[in-house]
């Protein structure tokens, strides 16, 4: 996972690099947000643009610490594998440590895609009188989220039972295989949620995307609960029957 977590903490970087390095070009008030005609509707220091940055190294810095974390934990596991259990132990820890560092490399990219595109954006605006292009602006941050989901909805499956990361419920978390099916279908779901956005996104009104993508989210989340409530049921239903027949085997 070198890479991956090369990748995190570059991205990061430069994006903050980028951001400081630009603030000597910036006018000392330039606008700060603008409603949906593209219209100036509030202006701030040129300095406020390295709040994202800021909040982006922060978030890198949550997802290392989780990541290592669980590295630290497998580590351990390792040290002591000389059970089966203790051996695929580690191996969870190593999974859900893996997801953890894609997942920061992943937002790391979002970040700074939308982050140059703010930069750029803000930039013609202020200097060559250029309409901020809200319109597009917003379609390419639907898209991008769109996007994020689809990863994080293919991710979610390689985790390992625990209580960080994937669909996390007390229905899911009661053994290995309510854990298993409740987050291999919620990452289905999340994928479905991630594409109905992107497509949402490119062809319907901005607004009219804005309402949908909670109603995407909250249909998304409410089928994993149900979904996970289904399973653990079952589970439950299973165990009376084999409570029974291990009792007639040893009778």
């Amino acid at each position: 996972m070198k890479w991956v977590k090369g990748i995190m903490w570059s991205v990061t970087g430069l994006m903050f690099v980028v951001t400081t390095v630009s603030l000597p070009w910036m006018p000392d008030r330039m606008p700060m947000h603008f409603n949906m005609a593209g219209e100036i509707d509030r202006w701030g220091s040129k300095y406020e643009n390295l709040l994202f940055p800021l909040f982006a190294v922060a978030m890198a810095a949550f997802f290392a610490y989780l990541a290592s974390y669980y590295e630290k934990k497998s580590h351990e596991a390792d040290a002591d594998a000389g059970e089966d259990a203790t051996a695929k132990e580690a191996a969870g820890h190593r999974a859900n440590a893996n997801v953890l560092w894609m997942t920061g490399a992943v937002m790391a990219v979002y970040f700074a895609c939308l982050q140059g595109s703010i930069l750029y954006s803000t930039y013609r605006a202020q200097t060559e009188g250029q309409p901020f292009p809200s319109e597009v602006f917003s379609r390419l941050v639907f898209v991008l989220m769109g996007a994020l989901f689809v990863i994080l909805g293919g991710l979610i499956p390689r985790t390992a039972r625990n209580g960080t990361v994937g669909v996390r419920v007390p229905w899911s978390l009661y053994n290995e295989t309510t854990w298993r099916r409740s987050n291999r279908f919620g990452g289905i779901l999340m994928i479905a949620a991630g594409v109905a956005v992107i497509v949402t996104a490119l062809l319907a009104d901005v607004m009219l995307t804005l309402l949908l993508i909670p109603v995407y989210l909250l249909a998304a989340v409410a089928a994993m609960l149900v979904y996970a409530h289904h399973v653990w049921r079952q589970e439950k239903d299973r165990e009376p029957s084999q409570s029974s027949a291990e009792n007639a085997e040893k009778s």
